[in-house]
């Protein structure tokens, strides 16, 4: 629901609470508390501590079509962009997929970056 950007729930959620980066906002004071709690539960704030649900959960990336390069934490236990937030900063496309990045090239100088 959080990931298929090509399904129906995804882009209801995506045109009631919007989308900045590739995720989906949580809507501030206009979102629901139904909505907020779920937001909550991505981001791993509350609960059973920091980070229990993506701490419970494994990602798999397959083709990258549904990872965001930056935003989800594919590779290692924490996003891209917070372990290199310098390279996050220059980056021109911020919200990227793996798939993307692969496809365009990520060595020195290729089209990804």
């Amino acid at each position: 629901m959080l990931v298929d950007r090509d399904e129906l729930w995804y882009r209801v959620l995506a045109a009631r609470y919007g989308e900045e980066d590739g995720r989906l906002e949580d809507g501030a004071r206009s979102g629901s508390t139904w909505w907020a709690e779920v937001v909550k539960i991505r981001d791993g704030i509350g609960g059973g501590g920091n980070g229990w649900f993506s701490d419970s959960v494994v990602r798999r990336v397959g083709d990258g079509e549904a990872t965001l390069f930056w935003h989800d934490r594919w590779c290692g236990d924490v996003a891209l962009r917070e372990r290199f937030s310098r390279l996050f900063n220059l980056a021109l496309n911020k919200s990227i997929t793996v798939k993307d990045m692969f496809l365009h090239g990520w060595g020195e100088g290729e089209g990804g970056w």
